[in-house]
């Protein structure tokens, strides 16, 4: 079934479902903010890019998903691939393979390829996500310590030697201002889980570097002052040249945008005891992506930490991510200048702490104690994400996932025996 989850909602709305969409909507806003400039970032572009994927495509993920309490848009695990495309490709090429991979999306939803997730092997998906994880951490170093360091090369064994020679640049205060984010963010989750800790923890360490004067980079002494306004819709430029060069790009952003969304919903399937709509879900990847793209935006999927916010806030239909998306669009037309007060390293801080949740360590043991098949997988796809380049990793990763699971069936098929009669 492909029709929207929202349909399905409105029919038993009241004022009692607003309410509590509309707190939990403006909670995940507060929350998705500071996440959206990070990763544009992060991910190369510049930080107003970040917001207008949060805006555009998080408003049609909930408008058209096929999930209740889903909300989207630009993630961390993007940041790898984005980065590569944009410095392979230029921003534009970033636009075209995004607004490609939103009609990828269109396809596989229309041909109810959501349930294909299922065949993706776990071990794969786990290894890429940890693999991400670690290159993110090691990208946010040079903020998160002040570091002097400009055009750091993006193999990450060179990027680890560029560092080291950069050592003796770090600032004191970019540290402090840095640990500071990291106590806030870690302790605010811990004592008020519910409350939007992430833009406190951002805004109190930003504070700091204005009242005390430090002498630590801000959002606006590096990129200048944001926009306070979306961009008008525009046509990327399309030739077949360009289109079979951007095609592998946009092949691995539709795949992550899939497995991402669909992951997302399925673990917000637990945790509300609801059952999510693959093929709807997928549909809404499509057109969001495109949306993003004729923006100016950057690739989009289903956030788990913004969904697991929205449903321990109280959203209870896609009308909270409706409302998320509004709320960033208002503070973007209101308040944009006040971004430019945020603190580089505070942002970095940031990302630290999603890297890390991404990794997520509290599952290390049990993959640890796997069968030795999901192990290799696991360490092989981890080690091509970090050293080589995300695309082989999810390549090999599935092939090799996928022999070993027909090469199981055959042993396990080859030991059956004919009962004695």
């Amino acid at each position: 079934m492909r029709q929207p989850k929202i349909l399905t909602t409105l029919k038993t709305y009241n004022l009692s479902s607003f309410v509590a969409d509309l707190l939990a909507g403006a909670t995940v806003a507060m929350v998705a903010l500071p996440l959206s400039l990070a990763i544009a970032i992060a991910s190369g572009a510049s930080p107003e890019k970040g917001l207008v994927t949060a805006i555009v495509a998080g408003f049609l993920i909930s408008l058209l998903g096929g999930s209740r309490v889903q909300i989207g848009g630009p993630t961390g695990a993007f940041i790898v691939v984005v980065h590569a495309i944009i410095a392979d490709h230029g921003y534009d090429g970033l636009v075209l393979a995004t607004f490609m991979a939103g009609f990828i999306l269109l396809i596989a939803g229309y041909f109810r390829a959501g349930n294909l997730i299922a065949h993706v092997p776990e071990a794969v998906i786990n290894g890429f996500t940890i693999g991400i994880a670690i290159v993110i951490a090691f990208s946010q170093i040079p903020d998160f310590l002040g570091m002097t360091l400009r055009d750091a090369p993006a193999e990450f064994l060179d990027r680890l030697a560029a560092l080291w020679t950069a050592r003796e640049t770090v600032t004191p205060a970019a540290l402090g201002v840095a640990l500071v984010a990291v106590a806030l963010i870690v302790g605010l989750r811990r004592l008020a889980p519910r409350f939007p800790g992430l833009i406190v923890a951002v805004g109190v360490a930003s504070a700091l570097v204005v009242v005390l004067a430090l002498p630590v980079d801000t959002l606006g002494s590096r990129f200048g002052a944001l926009p306070s306004s979306l961009p008008a819709p525009e046509f990327p430029e399309i030739s077949f040249a360009r289109f079979t060069e951007l095609l592998p790009s946009a092949l691995v952003i539709a795949f992550l945008a899939g497995v991402e969304s669909l992951l997302s919903a399925m673990v917000a399937d637990r945790m509300i005891e609801g059952r999510h709509r693959p093929n709807a879900e997928l549909t809404a990847q499509g057109a969001a992506n495109i949306a993003s793209a004729l923006f100016g935006g950057l690739p989009a999927t289903g956030a788990i930490a913004r969904t697991a916010t929205n449903i321990k806030a109280g959203g209870r239909t896609p009308v909270a991510g409706i409302v998320h998306a509004l709320v960033i669009l208002a503070i973007m037309l209101l308040a944009a200048p006040m971004a430019g007060y945020l603190a580089m390293p505070a942002l970095a801080a940031l990302l630290m702490v999603t890297a890390w949740n991404m990794s997520e360590p509290h599952r290390w043991a049990s993959y640890a104690k796997g069968p030795a098949s999901d192990r290799l997988l696991l360490m092989l796809t981890l080690v091509l994400t970090v050293l080589v380049d995300l695309t082989v990793a999810i390549g090999v990763g599935v092939a090799l996932g996928l022999a070993l699971r027909a090469a199981s069936k055959r042993r396990q098929d080859s030991d059956w025996t004919p009962p004695e009669r």
